[in-house]
């Protein structure tokens, strides 16, 4: 009776592992607080990132400081590989930015009227 206990017991705390860890969702590689560096013909970019995926869709922030914010828009995520757009304060210059995530890091480009610049990324969190 003991022993049949056991394996009883046994068995329903492996199915509440495996329940648990198919009800919680997994982070994406990707997902996190970014610190964001980019030097363009029209000066340093500094901003706190924000990104959020959910399937391939990716969403989030620039958090530039003193209250300005530009949104990701057009998000998308394969991998470890990203795309979006960022709407530059509603003005014409939209630029539309490519990364890579390794690890921690990420490396891209941002093209805007005629131009392409590298831009890095360092995970904060």
């Amino acid at each position: 009776m003991r022993k049949k206990t056991s394996i009883t017991a046994s068995l329903l705390l492996a199915l509440s592992l495996l329940t648990a860890c198919a009800a919680t969702p997994t982070a994406s590689e990707v997902d996190g607080t970014w610190d964001f560096s980019m030097t363009s013909p029209f000066g340093e970019v500094g901003a706190t990132v924000t990104i959020v995926t959910d399937g391939s869709s990716l969403t989030g922030d620039f958090d530039l400081g003193n209250g300005r914010s530009w949104p990701i828009e057009e998000g998308i995520t394969n991998g470890n590989e990203i795309s979006f757009s960022v709407d530059r304060d509603g003005s014409p210059m939209i630029y539309k930015m490519t990364a890579t995530i390794e690890g921690d890091s990420a490396t891209g480009s941002a093209s805007a009227v005629g131009a392409e610049v590298p831009w890095t990324m360092t995970r904060r969190d």
